[in-house]
Order: C-alpha cells, then structure tokens, then sequence
C-alpha cells in the first residue's frame, strides 16, 4: 500500500463585502465559483489528508468489469475513535469510459452507515480530495453496505455527547453537507436502500438523486424531539415545496421511490439491482461536457436561485464571460467543425 500526504493551501477568495458595485459583485462571484484559477497545494497548510492508494476494492463491489485502485481517506486523528481501525469512507477515482467520474462509498456495516465522527471526518476528507482533483467531472456518493444508503445519526454516540459537544458535532454535520453541495462539479446521490435522517439530508445536499424502487427516504427526527439539522428544513422545501416539506417533517413517514419521484425528491427511480449501473449511465453522459462549463453552469444555477431574475441573468453574463478564453471553448467548436468528439483539457 502506497501512502501519499497532500497539504492544501489556504484559499485567497474575493469576498461579496470586497465588491464596490454590482459589475465588481458579479465578476467576484464568477471567478469564485469558476474554478478557473488553480488551487495551490503547499506544504505545511493547516489540511491534511493522508490517502492510500489500495487494490483492495474489487470491481465486483461496484457492480462492473474494470480494474482499478481506490483512493482511501485515513482518519488517524488523535482523540477520535476509529472502529476496529476500518475505514467508514473511500474515494475511487474511475476509469475507462466512466474516467474523470469520483465515487465516494459509505461503507459502515455495523452501524448500516450513521453519521458517527470518524464517518464525518472522512467524508469531509474525501470531499477535500475531489474538490482538489481538476480531472473529476462528476462525483457518485453512495453506500457499500446491502440496503441502506444512510440510516443518519449515530445516536448511540450522540448519547455519550455533552449537550455542547451535540451542537458543535451537528454544525460539523451541517457545514460538511454543505460543502458537498458547494462542490464546483456535479453530484449525484445513488440512493439504495434506506435513508433517514441525515442520510436523506445528505442526499439532498446532492445535485442530482437517483432511487431504487425500494429505497425510502424520511425526515424522523420530530419524533426524536429535534429537527433535521443538517440542511433538512432549508433545502427539502426548496426541492418539494414548503407545505410537502413540512409534512413529510412533521409526520417522519417514509416515502418510497415512486412517491419519491413524484414529489421531486427523487429524478430517477429505476430497480433496486439497477440504480448504480444508472448512475454510472448518467455520469457517462456529464463527464461529455467540458469540465469548466459544467463547473460554471452549476454555480449559475445555485446562485442564481438565492436572487432575483434579473441579477440572476447578471451573474450568468459573467460566467459565460469567463469561458470565452478558454481553450476548450475553442476546442469544442473546433470539434464540431471538424465532427468529432471534443478533447476538453479543464483548460
């Protein structure tokens, strides 16, 4: 097994405060959202991850033919327990014709995949090493584990938490999920089996959601005597509605996939032994655009439902601004020209 460190450098944004005008506002927010510039990777930064490179997963766990490594997120943080040394999260960078798609895989058996801190820890890691790789196009977020996606919080570790050590480990639950919604790249939730709670917030954190037939997905934590705290009452309503939303909040019912896709919170529901292989259908069809252009129309379209039409057709103009040097604009018409399938370099 082969172990490589990488340090992440602290990130120089411009900041909305920093704009003078809304041109200045505009522009700050496309080159933040763009991707366009390069992320430094330093030593010494206050990041770190350690990867390991290991065969160990086989192609037959993900359901296809193909040889390839797994990127492994190592969690050895001090104070934290880790079970029985077992990782809980692994990135697997694919390749073939599913090349430039990332697959992060949930896999605690135990505990059918509940939040616990070393889960979080490596999901945040592993959404660190994706963010950082310019050659991933689309990301797959999915379980490992026979019939469950997620089943949430682990509340026999909450039970051993302080009232404030609840709160802060909650917040870490809600600014991870955000950060996997903030990804610059497509994001596609494989949903197999059961996902409660945090498991259905995290995948509604995702931009896209796939559901097998006999998935179910609900929102129980009322009848706990607490609320979906990590994204749940903010991003549901904004994908059902509001009154659907608060139903499915104040009853925890479970709801199937083909409720599911009828309420929008699922956009594809397939058999329960085909939704991966209709993941990997879908990521096959994004990882075609070119990845700057599908890094830019993602950003337009979040940012632009947290504002008006008009400045949302601002901030469009800008980000379709910032593709018109780049090389694989230039490529893609080229290769249509010359009718063939484009090489897009990221460039």
């Amino acid at each position: 097994m082969q172990t490589v460190l990488l340090c992440r450098g602290a990130h120089t944004t411009a900041t909305w405060a920093a704009a003078a005008s809304l041109p200045a506002l505009l522009a700050a927010a496309a080159s933040r959202a763009s991707g366009l510039a390069p992320t430094a990777l330093t030593p010494g930064s206050d990041v770190h991850r350690r990867l390991s490179t290991s065969a160990s997963c086989s192609s037959q766990s993900y359901g296809h033919s193909r040889s390839t490594s797994t990127v492994s997120v190592n969690a050895g943080t001090v104070g934290d327990c880790v079970d029985s040394g077992q990782l809980h999260v692994t990135v697997e960078p694919l390749s073939g014709v599913h090349e430039s798609v990332s697959v992060i895989s949930l896999s605690r058996p135990a505990a059918r995949n509940a939040i616990g801190r070393q889960l979080l820890r490596e999901l945040a890691e592993a959404l660190d090493t994706v963010r950082q790789e310019r050659t991933t196009r689309c990301v797959l977020v999915r379980s490992v584990v026979p019939g469950v996606f997620c089943a949430g919080a682990d509340l026999k570790e909450r039970a051993t938490m302080s009232q404030s050590e609840a709160a802060e480990f909650v917040s870490r639950i809600r600014r991870t999920f955000t950060e996997l919604q903030d990804l610059p790249m497509p994001t596609v939730a494989v949903v197999e089996g059961l996902a409660l709670g945090g498991g259905a917030e995290l995948a509604l954190a995702c931009d896209i959601r796939i559901m097998g037939s006999g998935a179910l997905m609900a929102f129980p934590e009322a009848q706990l005597g607490i609320i979906p705290g990590a994204g749940g009452t903010q991003r549901l309503p904004r994908i059902v509605g509001a009154s659907r939303a608060k139903e499915l909040i104040f009853t925890g019912r479970r709801v199937a996939g083909s409720e599911a896709l009828d309420l929008q919170l699922a956009d594809h529901v397939v058999p329960d032994d085909q939704v991966y292989n209709r993941a990997l259908q879908l990521a096959e069809q994004i990882v075609r655009s070119a990845p700057l252009s599908l890094r830019q129309a993602k950003a337009a379209v979040n940012r632009g439902l947290d504002v008006d039409l008009h400045t949302g057709l601002a901030m469009e103009e800008a980000m379709y601004a910032q593709l018109l040097p780049t090389r694989d604009r230039l490529e893609g018409l080229k290769a249509f020209a010359e009718k063939r399938k484009p090489e897009y370099k990221g460039e």
